[in-house]
């Protein structure tokens, strides 16, 4: 879960490799000495974590919240219940929710694309054997 959120957040991040290399590289450096266990951790960094690399939405969603989040507040202002708004700077607001808006854009998507990888993997379970597959 904290892979998930942290990931979402803007800035620079790494592709995690799945834990079971993790654990066969491990099981390897409980052999070696101290520098072959420096070798191979890496030997290990270079083949398997990549630079997570940024999506165009994500790229389109931050250059198109700013002004949103300027509208929003503007006609914000003018309501109500809203009144509070007026007190938030727009030094704070517009970063607030252009932050908001790119986490909430890729947890939704990440979340997604778990939900598809999952009903696929589920779909070969079901058909494996039959002439479907």
């Amino acid at each position: 879960m904290f892979v998930t959120v942290n990931s979402a957040l803007p800035g620079k991040h790494w592709v995690v490799p799945p834990l079971d290399k993790i654990e066969v590289c491990f099981e390897e450096m409980k052999q070696l000495d101290e520098e072959g266990k420096k070798k191979k951790v890496m030997e290990f960094m270079k083949e398997n974590i990549q630079l997570n690399k940024l999506d165009s939405t994500s790229l389109i969603i931050g250059l198109a919240t700013p002004p949103a989040a300027m509208a929003a507040k503007k006609a914000g202002e003018g309501v109500p219940q809203l009144k509070f708004i007026k007190s938030v700077p727009d030094v704070v607001f517009v970063p607030l929710a252009t932050l908001l808006a790119l986490t909430s854009v890729k947890l939704s998507r990440k979340l997604f694309l778990q939900q598809a990888a999952s009903e696929d993997r589920l779909l070969e379970r079901n058909h494996i054997g039959t002439s479907d597959s």
